[in-house]
């Protein structure tokens, strides 16, 4: 093989659109993963294009919940004891950027990305002629407690000083649109920015074989390290080395490793384990995807069945999965539907989402160009996408630094 003017390593949603981006620029390109494209993350998301979500994964209620997310294996928010340690010097980091400035510097970040991702969407499915893996009929979250009611009314008082378009709908209308949904939901706040995707692994799929058409190459190996050189950036696999003029590092929750290795930063990057509970004889049960607010979980419709994800454990990248946690979303499920969901031949998955104790991603260029980072998307890695692919394109041809502040590794002294 000869010399690629890029690696991109990582073979994810976002190593993907990136690659298949850069193609199009002209690049000669080569894609790195341990896996088979799309096998991570990827491949088992909750498909929701999470537009409105434009909050931190956490505020300064998680003291308060930190008991229970010790204690409650099958809670929401779950933090293994056994990891705590470990994890303790990201939690602190957390709750440093609750801090008003940080936090409204967060908030600005996600909802700069957010508000560019469903543009972003239709242009790159458009131009692989696939407008039809995504479906734009907005998102649902509802309630079913009367006394949830101001919880719900504060969080859209909070969504429409950010801009995000949202509508509350009775528990009426709410079954006008979702007639199978049961008479216990009260109510919820639409969203009709935002919209799913059909089976998100196809979604790789698809823009793989258009990157191959633009001559991008998909190499199944392991990056186990690499150091930039004068000329570009040297890379150590499983295979052997591989030298390139530059390198993307877009493999999500395993990304820490190879930036500090290239770029001497030690990035706090952790992973929220989510997990998802496919269940193939449900179809039409929803138009929409639908999260419930009290239960905290995702319900969304694709062409393979109905699929329920959700929760967030801390756990590392080493410990097996509890699968426990994907099984307990079915039992989530039991009262929203007029009648109970099938668990007949369900599929259980967990997946690591990676997460920045700010809860933004890293976008940046940096070692004069050599190295190019986009990583730590947490659980909007698919939303983000497609923007994500746009602004690393103007990176790698960028010959001034681009004034991505929020994003920047930098950021992480």
């Amino acid at each position: 093989m000869s010399d690629p003017e890029i690696v991109v390593v990582g073979a994810g949603i976002v190593g993907v659109a990136c690659a298949l981006q850069l193609a199009r620029q002209g690049k000669q390109v080569v894609v790195m993963d341990a896996q088979a494209p799309g096998m991570g993350a990827s491949y088992g998301n909750a498909g929701h294009l999470a537009t409105e979500q434009v909050f931190p994964i956490a505020d300064a209620s998680i003291l308060k919940r930190l008991p229970a997310m010790l204690l409650d294996p099958m809670g929401p928010l779950r933090l293994d004891w056994k990891y705590m340690p470990r994890a303790l010097p990201w939690f602190i980091r957390l709750l440093l950027n609750l801090r008003p400035t940080h936090y409204q510097r967060t908030v600005a970040g996600i909802r700069a990305l957010n508000e560019g991702s469903l543009g972003a969407w239709q242009r790159l499915l458009h131009s692989i002629e696939r407008p039809q893996l995504l479906r734009e009929d907005g998102s649902l979250l509802v309630f079913e407690r009367p006394d949830s009611r101001a919880a719900l009314d504060a969080l859209q008082q909070r969504m429409r000083q950010q801009q995000v378009p949202v509508d509350f709908w009775s528990g009426e209308t709410i079954r006008q649109a979702a007639p199978q949904l049961s008479n216990n939901i009260q109510g919820g706040l639409f969203f009709p920015a935002t919209g799913h995707f059909l089976d998100p692994y196809h979604v790789v799929c698809e823009l793989v074989q258009a990157a191959k058409a633009h001559g991008v190459q998909f190499l199944k190996r392991r990056v186990l390290d690499g150091r930039v050189e004068a000329h570009g950036v040297s890379l150590n696999t499983d295979q052997g080395r591989v030298t390139a003029g530059q390198v993307l590092i877009a493999c999500g929750a395993h990304s820490a490793k190879l930036t500090a290795a290239l770029t001497g930063k030690n990035v706090p990057l952790d992973t929220e384990r989510g997990y998802h509970l496919m269940l193939p004889h449900e179809h039409n049960r929803l138009p929409f995807a639908v999260t419930s607010l009290e239960r905290k979980f995702i319900m969304t419709p694709m062409s393979g069945g109905l699929r329920l994800a959700g929760t967030v454990e801390f756990a590392g990248l080493e410990r097996p999965a509890n699968m426990k946690r994907a099984w307990q979303l079915h039992r989530l499920s039991s009262g929203l539907f007029r009648e109970e969901l099938s668990a007949q031949d369900a599929t259980p998955w967990m997946g690591f989402r990676p997460s920045l104790p700010d809860s933004l991603p890293i976008i940046d260029r940096v070692c004069e160009g050599k190295v190019l980072l986009a990583f730590g998307h947490q659980h909007l890695g698919l939303t983000q996408a497609a923007v994500t692919a746009e602004m690393v394109g103007q990176l790698a041809s960028s010959v001034n630094h681009p004034t991505y502040v929020p994003y920047r590794l930098s950021r992480f002294k």
